[in-house]
């Protein structure tokens, strides 16, 4: 094969590995946010099949229960779309190191990529690449699975509060009707105790949904519920009690409302929604 052609096959095989590490570090292990191209393609790929789907159920509890796999299966899509180009970037590798067929070289990656080990590399270059093959494949895996622990446990944190709200404000939630409950209970006096609860609860809405920007396409468990609406109608109850109920003047409430859309803003920043 021509010098050139090998460099540029080999160059080619190098970029495709780049891309899915460069990847696989800002999607899973960078804790801030950060887009990314191929991240993102994959999710906006497979939200068009999803809204397909969605589209031909005559019920929102029939689009809920479909939109409710999109998160979960896109963020499981990821590995299978990295494995797959790391798994093409060294076949065109050991291609370029003179493995002259290209099944062979295919075959070559996948054994070292899955630590198969049933294709033994001919000479101390390809033995090198497929050491490298294989630490990739085993660290991409072994990135997503201690990343999912992590954005499971954050989901659970931000539903807590989303049906600790239900239980005041009803369901489908109101600020209204959580205003007029904790009148009811005559708890108006010890709000600022739900202020503060609530202002944590954006802050960590702003972190996790942002550098975990997968969070924001997770679903509610019920689907009367949701924490775009609960954020919603807490800032409301909090705009309320400060403008229009009979109560003395509460600080929390109006820094509850700041951190409300301070939040809610840093996340549509990051997904360019305007404002």
């Amino acid at each position: 094969m021509d010098v050139a052609v090998t460099i540029l096959w080999f160059a080619g095989g190098v970029a495709l590995v780049f891309v899915v590490i460069d990847a696989a570090v800002r999607s899973l292990v960078l804790p801030r946010g950060s887009v990314v191209a191929l991240t993102r393609v994959i999710w906006l790929i497979t939200r068009r099949v999803f809204d397909l789907i969605a589209g031909r159920c005559r019920t929102y509890e029939g689009r809920d229960r479909v939109m409710a796999l999109y998160a979960p299966l896109s963020l499981l899509l990821l590995p299978v779309v990295w494995l797959a180009m790391i798994l093409g970037g060294f076949t065109m590798m050991f291609h370029a190191l003179g493995v002259s067929s290209w099944r062979t070289a295919f075959v070559e990656s996948g054994s070292s990529l899955f630590t198969l080990g049933f294709v033994r590399p001919r000479d101390v270059p390809t033995s090198a690449l497929a050491f490298l093959d294989a630490a990739l494949g085993l660290g991409v895996v072994a990135l997503f699975v201690a990343y999912l622990p992590s954005i499971y446990t954050a989901f659970s944190r931000r539903e807590v509060l989303v049906a600790f709200l239900s239980a005041r404000a009803g369901t489908p939630p109101s600020a209204i009707e959580f205003l007029i409950r904790t009148s009811r209970i005559d708890e108006l006096q010890r709000l600022d105790e739900v202020w503060e609860r609530f202002q944590e609860w954006f802050a960590e809405i702003e972190e996790t949904h942002t550098s975990q920007a997968a969070l924001v396409f997770f679903r509610s468990p019920r689907n009367d519920r949701s924490w775009v609406t609960g954020a919603g109608v807490v800032m409301d109850a909090a705009a309320l009690s400060n403008s229009t109920i009979d109560i003395p003047w509460s600080p929390q409430a109006a820094l509850c409302v700041r951190a409300g859309y301070s939040s809610l803003r840093a996340v549509a920043d990051f997904f360019s929604i305007p404002y």
